[in-house]
């Protein structure tokens, strides 16, 4: 396994001012570095960095493995039809994520604005630095039950890789879908088995 780190003040800025092109061509030097080591399959391990994930791909020298897909195949395979997104701010407004899903005829339903606000200010000056407190946990919880309450949604999509410090199925109000851990499992099978699919 090899690892290339990434500079996360530089990510967040290119999305924070919708620099795509710029994120695209650093993800893929990035891609490139991996390659050039042998790497056969490599795999975004944050949920916004798919914002370019489609480009990145097709021009990627070896197949990336979506953590958006895989957690679409698991809410298709456990028969969800509304989902909340929660996530960075980027992630929840953006389409993206959502897309898939839509495509398969599942509903995913976001927080509203100033829930977003407080969930993506949560995220980035707390989980990220590895701080989760009692009442940040609890205000998580009330906001998946509004949600739960005014939109009927049947699971929550985790979709930061931070949010499992805080949240999981044991204190969430609905089932997690856990994306880095659905991430992590498909990749380990991959390598288990040798089979991915190239997405262009």
């Amino acid at each position: 396994m090899t690892i290339e780190s990434l500079n996360l003040n530089r990510v967040l800025t290119y999305c924070r001012e919708e620099h795509y092109t710029e994120l695209t061509e650093y993800l893929l030097t990035a891609i490139q570095n991996l390659a050039s080591c042998g790497v056969e399959v490599a795999a975004l391990t944050a949920n916004t960095l798919h914002l370019v994930f489609d480009d990145l791909a097709k021009r990627s020298p070896i197949p990336l493995v979506s953590i958006v897909d895989t957690v679409c195949e698991e809410a298709v395979r456990q028969g969800f039809t509304g989902i909340g997104l929660l996530g960075t701010a980027f992630t929840m407004k953006e389409a993206f994520f959502k897309r898939p899903f839509l495509e398969r005829g599942i509903q995913i339903i976001t927080p509203t604005d100033s829930e977003m606000e407080w969930i993506h200010d949560k995220i980035i000056h707390e989980l990220e630095l590895g701080i989760v407190r009692d009442e940040t946990v609890q205000g998580l919880r009330d906001r998946i039950d509004t949600m739960q309450k005014r939109d009927g949604i049947e699971a929550v999509i985790l979709g930061c890789t931070e949010l499992p410090l805080a949240l999981h199925d044991n204190n969430c109000p609905l089932p997690c879908l856990d994306t880095m851990q659905l991430h992590i499992e498909k990749l380990t099978e991959i390598m288990i088995t040798g089979n991915v699919r190239f997405k262009q």
